[in-house]
């Protein structure tokens, strides 16, 4: 993944998770509209079924006054039906003021206001029913004000605490509207930032691949003539590789015959000969040893000299090896040394043994020890 696909990726996640941040916040904005112009509508409502609570207790004691001083039967079904719409303003007020504490106190204020007045209706019923005509008149002159006065005034505080919290709601909806508008235009503006630096860093990274692929082409066409020259020059040593190889295969073949001839003079050769490693084991004989000792060729073969050969020293010298080993590490012939052969089942013959290092560049590999036989 080149770097240019990466930032390109990271630009495009960036703006995927803008554009999700815009989306969410939009609708959350929407619900929080939704909400709120919901509860606009309740509060309207609200004050609306206050309002005509009011309207329908004054509705019910005009009627009611009229009723008591007429004895009109419309009048008092009016007054009736004033008083039950009131009863129902009520009920759809006090249900629309649960779960606000201070406005459920509030309301209660308002009903027990309305509550004094449906008791003075009650108790002019009553007397009007009883034939207490002048009692009746004497409450219809002397009005209780300050009761009408405590009803519009509870009245009014609802009507004006509800347009106070209309009036807090529009300002955070407006705070709210605004602070929508900066995030949309911020987002928008993001959005078009990083899709203009996505088209660059795009525009870049082609322009990259377009001066790599020319200079691919260049490399190309330089290596094709590289391999052409490189093709000839293989072709021109294959050649000689194969003159050489022809070459060789001469010498291993004469080589091979001159190893042949070596072992077949070897053989030819009357006398035992031994040949032998630096460490003193036999790593070939010719048929004349393995005729003498009566032992063949693969039970000689890595055994050490010493279990075929012993050297027999003077009264004063032990027998011992140690002359051959000095001779291999000096490189020196030995010649004419006194030793024993070992006889398969029977006893040892004396021997003339003499030494010859083979040497492979100034390096001692073994020996050729040849053997001749003294008379009994």
């Amino acid at each position: 993944m080149d770097k240019t696909f990466r930032i390109v990726l990271v630009v495009f996640a960036v703006l995927a998770v803008s554009l999700v941040g815009v989306v969410a916040y939009s609708l959350h904005n929407l619900q929080r509209a939704h909400r709120s112009a919901q509860w606009v509508v309740h509060t309207h409502a609200y004050m609306a079924e206050i309002t005509a609570a009011v309207a329908a207790l004054r509705t019910a004691e005009g009627a009611l006054n009229a009723y008591l001083l007429s004895d009109s039967p419309a009048q008092e079904v009016a007054f009736r039906n004033a008083f039950a719409e009131l009863a129902e303003r009520m009920e759809v007020a006090k249900a629309m003021a649960e779960g606000d504490g201070q406005e459920a106190a509030n309301i209660a204020d308002f009903e027990q206001a309305l509550l004094t007045r449906a008791d003075r209706a009650r108790a002019l019923l009553s007397a009007h029913r009883a034939g207490e005509t002048e009692s009746v008149q004497e409450q219809l002159w002397q009005e209780d004000e300050a009761t009408g006065l405590t009803v519009s005034r509870l009245a009014q505080r609802i009507i004006v605490r509800q347009q106070n919290l209309l009036r807090e709601r529009d300002r955070i909806a407006f705070e709210q509207d605004a602070a929508a508008r900066t995030t949309l235009h911020l987002g928008a503006g993001l959005n078009l930032l990083l899709l203009i630096v996505a088209g660059w860093f795009i525009r870049d990274g082609l322009r990259a691949r377009q001066s790599e692929a020319d200079s691919l082409m260049r490399a190309n066409a330089a290596l094709e003539a590289r391999v052409a020259e490189r093709t000839e020059e293989l072709a021109q040593s294959n050649q000689q590789l194969r003159t050489e190889n022809l070459e060789g295969r001469w010498k291993a073949e004469a080589l091979d015959h001159q190893l042949r001839y070596n072992h077949l003079i070897i053989a030819r050769v009357a006398s035992p000969i031994i040949v032998i490693t630096r460490a003193l084991n036999i790593s070939r004989v010719n048929p004349a040893l393995e005729s003498l000792v009566g032992k063949t060729v693969v039970d000689l073969v890595d055994q050490p000299l010493q279990q075929v050969v012993t050297l027999t020293g003077s009264e004063d010298v032990p027998s011992t090896l140690d002359p051959i080993t000095s001779a291999l590490r000096n490189g020196r012939d030995l010649t004419d040394l006194t030793a024993e052969v070992k006889l398969s089942g029977r006893q040892a013959i004396p021997v003339l043994l003499s030494l010859y290092p083979l040497q492979d560049q100034d390096h001692v590999v073994g020996g050729v020890v040849t053997l001749q036989i003294l008379p009994a």
